[in-house]
């Protein structure tokens, strides 16, 4: 478990679990209406993307993904689709944590801003609209 000084700054490298509370801390932040109208999202945090997702995704390194949304957008969605596996919003720890150090930004910033990233996703939106929204919360 990682050791935290009272100013919260992590002695050791937050594990798997910091960055899913972070991220239920994040995803709580959220207007309403888009958390009701994200559905059975689920959200899980990852060490790393696997082999065949960083090779999909053209990554030379896997540090090279933060995170990552699978599923179909909801501007691709139909009411007549069966779904054919949940929606997931995947978090990659090791790559947001080198990001983390290599930026100086606060931890829960970072994961904030991936997290509402790879729900524009699922929405569709564009980076503009994520600002927005980023800056809102």
């Amino acid at each position: 478990m990682a050791q935290m000084h009272d100013v919260g700054r992590f002695t050791i490298p937050p594990e798997t679990q910091h960055l899913e509370a972070l991220a239920r801390e994040a995803y709580a932040e959220i207007p309403e209406e888009l958390r009701q109208a994200l559905g059975d999202v689920i959200i899980r945090v990852l060490d790393f993307p696997d082999d065949e997702t960083l090779e999909e995704m053209d990554c030379e390194s896997p540090f090279d993904l933060l995170g990552l949304y699978r599923g179909v957008n909801l501007v691709q969605k139909s009411t007549y689709d069966t779904p054919d596996d949940v929606d997931m919003i995947y978090l990659y720890r090791r790559p947001i944590l080198d990001y983390w150090c290599d930026s100086g930004e606060d931890l829960a910033e970072v994961v904030k801003h991936v997290l509402i990233h790879e729900i524009g996703h699922h929405f569709g939106f564009s980076d503009d609209d994520m600002e927005r929204i980023e800056r809102s919360i």
